[in-house]
């Protein structure tokens, strides 16, 4: 895949200017599909992604680090402001030419039924049915190859925890994920270096640039074009060699389209002014507060042999809680385990003994992104929007007793000890591992929420989709309200929570909405 650089056109001093038919704003799991729709039907698509072009072969050097640092954004260290009794958790958000697609782990779910039925019956969203998205969740599914993660990818840490799970009376049902001919080496959040994760840069971006579409790297939108009511375009700034702005681009289009996430999405719409008159611009936002659990076993587990994420439970669903495997590169684990000095080598030379799993809550609407312009971004002295997050009392039990599912689950595998992830340890137990015993003895209620290590990779909601410009920002077409020619497709646009991994999600929402963009006639370009 040819993709233009911003770093190849830094030259004149003159803007960079392009005039197309369309151009998205994104090059992920939602402005990949779109892109590559319209381009096949005719229009000339223009696609910016502020990140760089990171090649197959490029990830396979990479050590983890150097990967975040290049590849997602702010090197990963992106985190929420905390509100109330809320952990801050750590926003992990891809950056590069085919967004967060390129670093997720792969695991495909579809959006679970009794999350339609609530976006149509209670939010009146009748084209989001079952029924309705069904095609689009077979197109998504054909074109990313998306497949069951066979019983013998599992690593043996997975495998445990599934014995555990067995003889506490669940279950583990494998993960769907879009891969073949995976070989198990657990390095999904880093970029793939086989080329067997079908990410959108490896399937919808090479469609789209076949039929046509340009994509550029390193070129950072920063506004939007407007004329009257209409969206006209996009401006920004190429990047350097070192990310640093400089050559000002300048994109007239007859359609503009926002494909830059949660976070993103809502600060240019914030900084454009839009805000001013859409309330629910940067509200309700989500995100699937994750934790994981480690446990040490008598014997070897090298639980980094296998899928990273191959199997999940469902088993406490009804308690707003998914149950899913993961594993990290063995460095990445061992500098999460607690301890000082020798206290930390000796921990840290346990890792071929520990197993790991987590989970998500399908929390409630608690997050808000603010813009980089508002007085608590000016105060932080912060190039990027602001995310507050005030955790819900009922998700904050969720939390309580996830941990608790997660850690008992172990026990009856035969763990010696679990590390829970509360920043210093438990309460009387600065060590950090916990027996059988100990956890009994834990009040998981009482500890504070900013010590739990927290992380997540699902932000949603943020622009989500309704009927009035009253409490939503995009109607059904996904275009924003009091604007023409202005549409969002990413997963700032899904209504609610929705307690799976939100990829075919976005990806299915997308192909809804690109088949509608399809048909609808461009304007004139002004």
């Amino acid at each position: 895949m040819s993709v233009i650089s911003g770093r190849t056109l830094m030259g004149p001093a003159k803007p960079l200017s392009l005039s197309t038919d369309v151009v998205i704003v994104g090059s992920g799991a939602s402005g990949a599909v779109v892109a590559a729709e319209l381009a096949e039907a005719g229009q000339k698509v223009v696609i910016l992604e502020e990140g760089p072009h990171l090649l197959p072969a490029d990830l396979g050097k990479m050590r983890p680090s150097e990967t975040m640092r290049r590849g997602w954004r702010e090197a990963g260290m992106s985190f929420t402001v905390p509100i109330g009794d809320s952990p801050a958790i750590n926003l992990m958000v891809g950056r590069c030419v085919g967004g967060s697609s390129v670093m997720t782990g792969g695991v495909c779910f579809r959006t679970p039924d009794h999350i339609l039925h609530e976006w149509v019956e209670e939010l009146g969203l009748r084209s989001l049915s079952p029924e309705a998205m069904a095609p689009h969740f077979d197109e998504v599914e054909r074109r990313c190859h998306i497949e069951l993660v066979p019983e013998h990818m599992r690593s043996r840490s997975t495998v445990l925890y599934g014995q555990g799970a067995e003889r506490l009376g669940y279950s583990l049902a494998p993960n769907r994920r879009n891969t073949k001919d995976c070989d198990g080496c657990s390095r999904c959040n880093f970029g793939c270096p086989h080329q067997a994760k079908w990410s959108v840069d490896l399937t919808y971006l090479p469609r789209a640039q076949a039929a046509g579409a340009e994509v550029f790297a390193d070129a950072r939108v920063e506004e939007i074009l407007l004329h009257g009511d209409q969206a006209i375009g996009v401006a920004g700034r190429l990047l350097d060699a070192e990310g640093q702005p400089g050559r000002r681009l300048v994109v007239h289009a007859r359609r503009v389209i926002l494909a830059c996430g949660g976070m993103h999405t809502p600060r240019l719409l914030q900084d454009a002014g839009i805000a001013d008159r859409l309330a629910a611009v940067g509200e309700g936002m989500t995100l699937h507060p994750s934790m994981r659990v480690m446990a040490r076993f008598d014997e070897p587990v090298y639980g980094w042999r296998g899928a990273l994420q191959s199997a999940h439970s469902e088993a406490f669903v009804d308690e707003r809680i998914t149950l899913m495997s993961v594993f990290v590169p063995t460095g990445v684990l061992a500098a999460t385990l607690p301890g000082i000095g020798h206290s930390h080598k000796r921990r840290a030379e346990m890792a071929p003994y520990l197993a790991v799993f987590g989970g998500l809550i399908h929390d409630d609407p608690g997050g808000r992104v603010l813009s980089r312009r508002s007085p608590l971004g000016l105060l932080m002295g912060q190039t990027e929007p602001v995310v507050t997050y005030r955790m819900s009392q009922r998700d904050r039990r969720g939390v309580s007793r996830m941990l608790r599912i997660l850690a008992e689950t172990f026990f009856a595998a035969g763990a010696r000890e679990v590390f829970l992830p509360i920043l210093g340890g438990p309460p009387g137990f600065p060590e950090g591992g916990l027996s059988a015993d100990d956890l009994r003895r834990v009040d998981l209620d009482r500890i504070p929420s900013q010590r739990f290590e927290c992380a997540s990779q699902h932000p949603l909601g943020s622009c989500r989709m309704g009927l009035s410009s009253d409490d939503a920002v995009v109607d059904e077409q996904g275009q924003v309200f009091g604007l023409r020619e202005l549409f969002v497709v990413d997963s700032s646009i899904l209504p609610t929570s929705l307690g799976v991994n939100p990829q075919v999600t976005v990806m299915a929402m997308a192909t809804r909405l690109s088949q509608q963009l399809r048909e609808r006639p461009l304007p004139p370009l002004t």
